[in-house]
């Protein structure tokens, strides 16, 4: 077959749609099929742009009987009646959330369209009431078990985040709303809650104790995302057209397509999923981009991490952290972990059993350098257009030998902060340092660390190793003594590269390099 004639489902979040159309479909519906055949609720939380909503419409199409769609899939070999189920979908990604009344429209909307289908009662005043009365009418009508289906439950949550008081407007209408399914559980056939973040405060996993959360189960790690056997096997056409596009073999296409968009898990056992979203962008464009950064990264996680005053090092090299401090979103808990964690910038990296401790990292090379990038404006004012040119010219320097060029190219990035956005710690100046040798990564063996004891930064090139020392009103000959005297070079002693040691005086009050040494 073609390629031409093979339809990626690019924006296609209808699983009906993506039928009729006969678009390509990685098959998730034995999966599907085994959550349906339970009568337990469930809740999944995955990162944004991860085929959630598509799954949700895919569940929509299976409780309402429709077996044309599910031609040649792996549940038409596993179901076999096929029945007919009321089905309540609610999708609250529709709407901006920015005034308490907006969540009462898209409920309103919903509300009115299933009571035209069940009818009303004038005695139900509230939407947690008419939720209720709906779900039974629903059942008495059919004889069936209702379904319920809310995508993006927590989509107003996120949106007000930082404005305690709308947050706590939507938390409490939601508390009712999705309460009203505990009281109606005799009337249910199924329930399927999928979002971002799990709200602990918010009714639905409070008061509605049967929910679970399968968000880091292993039977499910693969509900949505595509693991690498999926990937070669459904879309080998399309990647063969990418090798050729940028003249590489087959192997080394799907090596770059690792590197870039793999590297998801949701159960420390589980295998790595790569994004659906970036993988189906760069095989219809036929180049490798930051597809998931482009649709917009939310502000408020930086706005999260200043607010907590977070090491950003740390978040950057990967933390080791319990299951507790990233599992669910409080918002008086001052932890910026699980929001950062359940919108898809860090993954499970790794895990010690003994002491249930995992290690959270970026998942990939286009979330890593692309929140690193995303992160410079907010610590420098530097835009994103400008941090490109300069990190390219921050490695043709490095790579031709010119330290001197590299440094004023530093003392004009640091030029460029205005006095109030510094909050004159020697974590911020830190952090931008660390920002920039964290980008220059992308072209670059590049070492930033934070540990005592070892050098603040090391590059290598294919002539040079350098070894970067900065001290915060020290001074360069101190910088330069520190990298002699504690050997940061000594692990590169049998490497035939020419060494550079460059000390770095950093100059608090001027907010800027006061002066640099070199030494070879």
């Amino acid at each position: 077959m073609s390629t031409v004639s093979r339809k990626l489902p690019i924006g296609i979040q209808t699983f009906e749609k993506l039928r009729e159309e006969g678009c390509l479909y990685v098959d998730k519906t034995a999966l599907i099929w085994q959550l349906a055949s339970t009568p337990t609720p469930y809740f999944l939380s995955r990162p944004r742009r991860f085929g959630k909503s598509l799954l949700i419409s895919t569940f929509e199409s299976y409780f309402q009987g429709r077996k044309d769609l599910f031609k040649g899939l792996a549940i038409e070999h596993l179901e076999t009646e096929w029945n007919e189920y009321p089905v309540l979908h609610l999708d609250l990604n529709a709407e901006k959330y920015d005034a308490p009344e907006r969540l009462g429209i898209i409920l309103e909307y919903h509300l009115a369209q299933w009571e035209a289908l069940y009818g009303a009662n004038k005695s139900e005043d509230s939407y947690s009431t008419r939720f209720s009365g709906i779900i039974r009418r629903a059942y008495e009508q059919t004889g069936k078990g209702v379904v319920v289906l809310i995508d993006e439950y927590d989509k107003p949550l996120l949106q007000s985040i930082l404005n305690e008081e709308l947050t706590e407007a939507y938390k409490q209408t939601l508390k009712a709303f999705y309460g009203a399914l505990k009281s109606a559980d005799r009337y249910l056939r199924f329930v399927f809650l999928t979002g971002v973040t799990k709200f602990a405060q918010v009714s639905v996993f409070s008061d509605l104790n049967q929910l679970q959360d399968i968000s880091m189960w292993e039977d499910y790690a693969e509900l949505c995302g595509i693991t690498s056997k999926e990937l070669t096997d459904t879309f080998q056409p399309e990647l063969e057209r990418l090798s050729k596009r940028n003249e590489l073999t087959f192997k080394e296409t799907v090596d770059r397509m690792t590197a870039m968009y793999d590297g998801y898990h949701f159960h420390q056992q589980g295998e790595g999923m790569f994004n659906p979203f970036s993988v189906l962008n760069a095989l219809k464009s036929g180049a490798f981009s930051h597809y998931w950064f482009q649709t917009g990264t939310p502000t408020y996680l930086v706005d999260l991490l200043k607010q907590s005053d977070y090491d950003l090092r740390l978040l950057i090299d990967g933390v080791e952290v319990d299951i507790d401090g990233f599992s669910e979103y409080r918002v008086d808990a001052n932890n910026p972990l699980p929001m950062i964690y359940q919108s898809g910038y860090l993954t499970i990296k790794d895990y010690e059993k003994t002491f249930g401790m995992y290690t959270l990292a970026f998942p990939n090379d286009e979330v890593r350098y692309g929140f690193i990038k995303f992160l410079v404006p907010y610590y420098t004012k530097v835009t994103n257009d400008e941090t490109g040119f300069h990190i390219s010219h921050f490695v043709k320097e490095l790579l031709s030998g010119d330290v001197s060029s590299f440094v004023e190219r530093l003392k004009a990035f640091f030029a460029g902060i205005p006095y109030e956005l510094s909050d004159q710690t020697e974590r911020h100046y830190q952090a931008v340092f660390y920002l920039i040798f964290r980008l220059m990564g992308q072209f670059v063996e590049t070492e930033v660390r934070s540990a005592k004891g070892r050098a603040d930064a090391v590059v290598k090139t294919k002539d040079r190793i350098y070894v970067f020392e900065f001290k915060l009103n020290g001074s360069a000959e101190e910088a330069l003594r520190q990298i002699n005297e504690r050997g940061y070079l000594e692990p590169y002693a049998m490497d035939s590269r020419e060494k550079v040691k460059v000390g770095v005086d950093f100059n608090k009050e001027e907010r800027n390099i006061n002066r640099f040494l070199v030494e070879v």
